[in-house]
């Protein structure tokens, strides 16, 4: 069982985010929290698993509440949760130590499987968001290593999820590791491979690295 604390200023959606969640056997939601403070409070008290953590709230906002819990309760794993996809929160978040960021319209069962993903270590990142923290892996420019020819044109075809799936195998990251990280299932880490290498001309996942990380730094300014 998976214990979760939600924390969120709404009612409404701090309400509704109880009963989906409640409804999945392995998730038990042992408190509820209107700002960061009361987050806090009951992080000590109840000692999760997981907090589901909103940024913008009342007293004390998210962003203060995460650092002070990745601080004093480092074995309590951060989720965020917001309508925000602000790059800088992001970024400064993920270096707080949270497990990842997510974005509210995310659906509940991607919401529930992100929630096991993350209580078993696997950083999780919403659709688009890779992009906004890696910007230089989402360009690229015309290179010539290792024998491959590419042209940018290649890259701007495929799709944003493509793209993502393409950052993560350049860092070495298995099918089965994407799919944790991006909340899909390996049948469709699969397909995304299987058209990258296609519409990019590849023969397999190594030179997909090679070809990722083969972009000039001073070209993608």
């Amino acid at each position: 069982m998976i214990r979760v604390l939600i924390a969120e200023d709404q009612t409404i959606i701090r309400q509704g985010l109880r009963r989906l969640l409640e409804a999945q056997p392995d998730l038990q939601i042992v408190g509820e929290a209107e700002n960061g403070q009361q987050a806090i409070e009951q992080v000590a008290q109840y000692l999760p698993d997981l907090v589901l953590m909103d940024i913008r709230m009342p007293i004390m906002d998210g962003l203060t509440a995460t650092q002070i819990l990745c601080d004093q309760f480092p074995s309590v794993k951060v989720l965020i949760l917001t309508t925000f996809d602000d790059e800088q929160y992001i970024e400064k978040l993920m270096q707080m130590g949270t497990v990842g960021y997510l974005l509210k319209d995310t659906p509940s069962e991607e919401l529930a499987q992100a929630i096991r993903s993350a209580h078993r270590g696997y950083t999780q990142l919403g659709p688009g968001l890779f992009q906004k923290l890696f910007p230089k892996q989402a360009t690229t420019s015309p290179i010539v290593k290792s024998g491959l020819v590419q042209d940018n044109r290649l890259v701007e075809d495929l799709t944003p999820r493509e793209r993502e799936v393409l950052s993560l195998i350049a860092m070495g990251s298995s099918n089965r590791e994407i799919a944790e990280m991006l909340c899909i299932s390996e049948k469709t880490v699969k397909n995304h491979v299987s058209n990258i290498l296609s519409r990019l001309n590849l023969r397999d996942r190594t030179q997909a690295a090679v070809f990722a990380h083969s972009f000039p730094a001073s070209t993608q300014e």
